[in-house]
């Protein structure tokens, strides 16, 4: 049923993604206890800075957060699953606990998404599972003295993804979104999982990934440019392919141009909110972010469009207001989704 309606809604317009959920999580200034929570008074290692495990210890402020997205003209949340892996969780010591994670973030998300539902059943609201990249590489030495080395293996990734998708999908997530994809063989790995756990529950559900081209060179962190990346999942029946982070609106254009020409699925794009200051924080205003989005639109060039790092709901609030006004980029010939 999901399915079908987020088919129906693609046809239809161009559908809007939330924005970063970072940005919202510290405007609230939390401490450590916030972080803890009774569940991890005593935990021996430090946890402020680890977002995703907000989803058990302040589960009302991301649902908050996911109700001010929606509210802000959202079709698509995403769960607030990015480190939500045993790889990265290792970092903080919380390997143990990704499954209720991931369970308890798409949970969060799905009953924010059903309270929309309700108040506009003519515009459904979705959510999709967060997958990032982990903070380890596949096809990459972290040791430049040893380029050989790996530190992760494509077997032990999957194992990793799988334990989170199986929560995300418990959870109620309606799309898997795999995303800011530094390194292809990690998305390997994560799409090799995400065919595992279809085959073993019997189910499918739409899959979007979503690349991140790290600077102007035009390439991934691995070393692939836009096109090159686009052919190494096409065997993949994606529901959508795109980029996010690393670049703003107008960095991302060209890129977004060659997705547009040779993807045979649909296109999408969250970019951040321009590039970083010196401060590592994102100055370009909602107003800014919706005229070079507009470019995109004027050009046909997407069908899901968002936020990432810096945004906010005034952001997605005024991309949504510039998307209503266009027809998404019509559906490829060769889709193959």
């Amino acid at each position: 049923m999901k399915n079908e309606q987020l088919l129906k809604a693609l046809k239809e317009r161009i559908l809007v993604l939330d924005g970063a959920m970072g940005t919202m999580i510290q405007q609230h200034q939390l401490s450590e206890e916030d972080f803890r929570g009774e569940r991890f008074k005593n935990h021996p290692q430090p946890l402020k800075g680890n977002n995703d495990i907000l989803s058990l210890t302040k589960p009302e402020i991301i649902k908050e957060i996911h109700r001010q997205y929606f509210n802000a003209g959202a079709d698509i949340v995403e769960t607030n699953t990015f480190s939500g892996t045993s790889v990265a969780q290792a970092d903080y010591g919380l390997q143990d606990i990704v499954y209720d994670l991931n369970y308890q973030s798409a949970k969060i998300a799905k009953e924010a998404a059903e309270e929309f539902t309700k108040l506009q059943p003519d515009k459904p609201r979705f959510v999709a599972g967060s997958i990032g990249p982990t903070n380890k590489t596949a096809s990459m030495s972290p040791d430049v003295n040893n380029p050989g080395f790996r530190a992760i293996s494509f077997d032990e990734l999957a194992t990793a993804y799988k334990e989170q998708l199986l929560g995300l999908i418990d959870g109620g997530a309606d799309i898997l979104l795999v995303e800011t994809v530094f390194d292809t063989l990690n998305a390997k790995a994560a799409l090799f999982a995400i065919n595992e756990v279809f085959e073993e529950k019997n189910i499918q559900l739409p899959i979007m990934v979503s690349g991140t081209i790290t600077d102007n060179s035009g390439r991934t962190l691995s070393g692939q440019t836009t096109e090159a990346f686009l052919i190494s999942l096409s065997h993949m029946p994606l529901l959508s392919i795109g980029l996010n982070c690393a670049l703003g609106a107008k960095q991302m254009l060209p890129y977004l141009q060659i997705l547009n020409e040779k993807a045979p699925f649909y296109v999408s794009a969250h970019p951040n909110a321009g590039l970083p200051n010196q401060f590592g924080e994102y100055d370009e205003t909602p107003e800014l972010m919706q005229q070079q989005i507009k470019e995109y639109l004027d050009l046909n060039l997407i069908n899901i469009i968002g936020g990432c790092c810096g945004t906010t709901p005034e952001h997605i609030k005024a991309i949504a207001q510039a998307a209503k006004n266009y027809s998404p980029r019509p559906l490829p010939e060769n889709f193959l989704a």
